[in-house]
């Protein structure tokens, strides 16, 4: 009545996953944790591959980070950088995708698409073509505004031009989250509320919004650990200029590392990073903890 399983193709289904878990476990460790490995050792380094320096430096590197004026001035242009854009899309992403799910809305998966379609296209292109529309003179920014700004060259532009590219390339990803989110909230709760004769914005700031703050705290983590990470924009847009108005902490180690090869000192940005990058993650954990 039952069929059973060979006991051949039981064990040659066992001798598969174990070879898939050990090609797992080797790909890991040759391109993870090894290189992690390497350049932790090599943050205590002076360490330049061009010229084979490697010499011991103790916590000098991390030292000179710490006492560097442009790494302070950095991180305060990516925490700026990372809340405006978060929030814009959040708060973008939230708004258009309640609109798009309202009943008044036709053709539901078509608008989707078009939200989705810059967070898809590479950020290098874009980037390249938000630094030809932000162009003082033949630029579509200043012919639509009516103004004469060069957005890339004034520091009191510059780095709010790039956000403006990022939020305009990424909120589609939020909107597309929470649509997903939206699809999925239980019916029996929204009708609940109308039968208790609460009006469209009780019910979304009651009902709606608690439920989707699953889906917020995800779009908030990730957006978090990618803007922190941030360095393409800016370095096709303005290469950290004009002078140092919007360095990034990330581009700081393309700079000292790719530019400059002093990866000793870039390895050290970079574990300061993650630890940055850890600690905003675990007080957006604890902020969502401490509302439910």
């Amino acid at each position: 009545m039952f069929k059973k399983s060979h006991p051949l193709q039981s064990r040659s289904e066992i001798i598969l996953r174990n070879i898939v878990v050990a090609v797992m476990v080797v790909f890991f460790t040759v391109f993870l944790i090894i290189p992690i490995g390497i350049a932790f050792a090599g943050s205590f380094h002076e360490w330049n591959p061009l010229s084979g320096t490697y010499k011991f430096l103790g916590l000098k590197n991390y030292i000179e980070v710490f006492s560097s004026g442009l790494f302070w001035k950095s991180m305060r242009n990516t925490v700026l950088f990372s809340v405006v854009v978060i929030v814009f899309r959040v708060g973008l992403g939230l708004a258009i995708a309640c609109a798009i799910f309202s009943s008044l809305v036709k053709y539901k998966s078509f608008f989707r698409a078009v939200f989705y379609m810059p967070v898809v296209t590479p950020m290098v292109a874009v980037a390249f073509v938000w630094k030809f529309m932000y162009n003082p003179q033949i630029g579509t920014v200043n012919q639509i505004l009516g103004l004469d700004v060069n957005w890339l060259m004034n520091p009191k532009t510059a780095l709010i031009a790039v956000m403006i590219m990022t939020i305009w390339k990424d909120f589609g990803y939020a909107v597309v989250m929470y649509m997903a989110g939206l699809f999925s909230l239980p019916s029996d709760a929204m009708e609940a509320a109308r039968v208790d004769g609460a009006n469209g914005w009780q019910t979304f700031r009651y009902i709606t919004l608690p439920l989707l703050r699953p889906m917020t705290l995800f779009v908030v983590i990730t957006s978090i650990i990618s803007y922190i990470q941030a360095y393409i924009q800016i370095l096709i847009m303005t290469e950290g200029g004009p002078g140092t108005d919007t360095y990034l902490a990330s581009y700081i180690i393309y700079d000292e590392a790719f530019v400059k090869y002093n990866f000793g000192y870039a390895s050290a940005l970079s574990f300061v990073l993650f630890v940055v990058t850890a600690a905003f993650t675990m007080l957006s954990f604890r902020v969502s903890g401490s509302e439910e």
